[in-house]
């Protein structure tokens, strides 16, 4: 099946001969598939339907979308249709199928129309789909019976007539309106014009802060370094297992190692606390608030 690159005019004229199920043929395939994961028996459903498919993706051509991708995707419809289809129901396939395929096509289309997210939840994807007919509708209507709509007039009028909130209609209308622009793109025709990046601010850190960062990286090192002298040998082992390495020790492994307990190595570590903290305290309480 070549969906890629120019449509595949052999492929839609071969969908279109595809054979014509009747309901009997169409239950024995469905049932052949359900119960018994027969492959020849999806494809042909599958392809008995095709034209479906094709037919119901070439409806949404207006949307930019290539077509090849919109028979990619209706094909993807077409297959959770004959997954999840339970011929136990007495429902036509080409029936349940449509829904599938037409929201597999819908949700394509609303995925590549922007890089920003368009909408996800049924009143946006109704709104996607339906709201520049209602506009022209409500539009004619106004003007055949004399009125003068303003925005507001006519995005409430849309959102009663879709069933939405008014802000979706609000915020649909900005996102049809516009498209994406590339942020190397110049402000102006000049040759050497700024490109619309440089406008952005940078939220990174400024020269300023990261000087400031790292000296107080090299205070804090050198007090924490004061502190860990007055340690003994063993003392500053626990703590720099315990802390000061990239996968801290835990209790156990550390009681194992030094032939200590559990809860002897948690009070060695407690008490290493209470001497640091008392160190820097005697030092200056500024030092001592950057370990509270």
């Amino acid at each position: 099946m070549a969906l890629d690159g120019t449509p595949d005019r052999s492929f839609s004229r071969k969908a279109m001969q595809a054979e014509l199920l009747d309901a009997e043929t169409e239950l024995k395939l469905a049932y052949a598939w359900r119960d018994h994961r027969d492959e020849k028996s999806l494809h042909r459903l599958i392809n008995a339907y095709m034209r479906l498919a094709i037919s119901m993706a070439s409806k949404f051509k207006r949307y930019g979308a290539p077509m090849n991708d919109l028979i990619q995707e209706a094909s993807v419809g077409l297959m959770k249709a004959a997954d999840k289809f339970d011929p136990d129901r007495g429902v036509r396939f080409s029936t349940y199928a449509a829904w599938w395929v037409k929201a597999s096509i819908q949700d394509y289309v609303m995925r590549n129309w922007s890089m920003v997210r368009t909408g996800s939840t049924s009143s946006q994807k109704s709104l996607f789909f339906n709201m520049r007919r209602v506009q022209a509708q409500l539009e004619l209507e106004a003007m055949a019976a004399g009125q003068d709509l303003d925005r507001h007039q006519l995005h409430q009028l849309i959102a009663t007539e879709v069933g939405v909130p008014l802000h979706d209609v609000q915020m649909m209308e900005g996102r049809l309106s516009g498209s994406d622009y590339s942020l190397n793109a110049t402000q102006s025709s000049e040759d050497e014009g700024r490109e619309w990046i440089d406008a952005l601010e940078d939220n990174g850190p400024q020269a300023a802060e990261l000087v400031q960062e790292d000296h107080d990286m090299q205070t804090l090192k050198k007090w924490l370094s004061h502190a860990m002298a007055t340690l003994s040998e063993r003392e500053r082992y626990i703590v720099h297992e315990r802390k000061l390495r990239e996968n801290p020790r835990t209790l156990e492994s550390l009681g194992q190692e030094l032939g200590l307990s559990k809860e002897r190595i948690r009070q060695l570590e407690s008490a290493s606390f209470v001497k640091m903290r008392n160190t820097l305290t005697a030092q200056s309480d500024e030092v001592a608030s950057f370990f509270v």
